[in-house]
């Protein structure tokens, strides 16, 4: 399967435990990289991204942070990468954020 690639400024929100997000921080210093859903919530078509975290920080269930992200993605299938899209992202099928473009930095092959 080709892929293609896409850097993105974002808006996360990461799901309280409450609401069935992850029961752990996220500590900075390397790139988390969970599932990106851009379809519907139980598609399972989803994109592979890396979401960049600072060194030092940590992030907790409930929080929303403002990053980079790199999105690799089926060019067949591309989502719509506009600023004010939104989508879930997700370990495995459990969804532990929502996603907001906030710009579009970089499309590239």
């Amino acid at each position: 399967m080709p892929t293609d690639q896409i850097r993105l400024k974002a808006s996360i929100r990461f799901l309280s435990t409450e609401e069935g997000g992850r029961t752990s921080p996220l500590s900075g210093g390397y790139s988390y990289r969970p599932n990106h859903n851009f379809f519907e919530p139980d598609d399972r078509n989803m994109c592979i991204g890396s979401i960049e975290l600072e060194e030092g920080k940590l992030v907790l269930p409930g929080e929303t942070i403002q990053t980079e992200i790199t999105i690799l993605f089926d060019p067949t299938k591309e989502p719509e990468f506009i600023v004010g899209r939104e989508w879930y992202i997700q370990e495995g099928r459990k969804p532990v954020a929502l996603g907001t473009i906030l710009e579009v930095l970089s499309p590239f092959a």
